[in-house]
């Protein structure tokens, strides 16, 4: 394991920027060939985001969050997504699920159309070890598909979902590369000694 201390993988002004919530000071962003300052409209077609914080809405059913997303990114929604989600609850209302289910909505609504590139903050905050790993299963089996960007404080969980993990701190950038390299570069590993008592 990387013992790294005080480290944060992104924050979320690097989301604001990707998603164009907020233009960058200078240079730009290329996300899929396209560039954010002129080719922002397109690339939000494209784009999909799981804020760290849940926006869903306690009157509607989880049919109807799907639905609303997929009209406001004016794509039809895939049927794979509905994987993320236990098929009986779709006709839940949101205020009835538990707080996995309701990450496992987020992360659902930042997969629909098809996204190429999707921008995920902490997706498994605030979730039980149980519904975390299902979290890990569903981002892995989709990973392939498409470009996945996301922030945690989780170690492990950077490790197994990553290709490659850049590490901030204090707003710069400390080391990027590969878990294995980051392993091999900063790690200390563990040492046991074990001393046999002779009587």
């Amino acid at each position: 394991m990387i013992l790294l201390r005080f480290c944060f993988f992104f924050f979320s002004c690097i989301r604001s920027l990707l998603t164009g919530l907020y233009p960058p000071s200078s240079g730009t962003i290329i996300i899929n060939g396209k560039d954010i300052r002129t080719d922002l409209a397109a690339i939000r077609t494209e784009l999909g985001v799981c804020p760290q914080y849940d926006v869903l809405f306690n009157i509607l059913t989880v049919r109807e969050h799907l639905l609303l997303y997929g009209s406001v990114k004016l794509k039809c929604m895939q049927n794979n997504i509905l994987c993320f989600i236990v098929l009986r609850l779709l006709n839940f209302n949101f205020s009835t699920l538990s707080g996995g289910m309701k990450r496992r909505l987020s992360i659902a609504i930042s997969f629909i159309g098809n996204s190429k590139t999707v921008v995920l903050d902490e997706p498994t905050s605030g979730v039980d070890p149980c519904s975390r790993r299902s979290i890990w299963d569903v981002l892995l089996k989709y990973k392939a598909g498409c470009t996945l960007i996301f922030t945690t404080h989780h170690l492990d969980e950077a490790e197994v979902l990553s290709d490659r993990i850049a590490i901030l701190q204090r707003g710069q950038l400390r080391c990027c590369g590969s878990p294995s390299y980051l392993r091999e570069t900063y790690g200390q590993g563990h040492s046991l000694t074990l001393i046999k008592k002779v009587y």
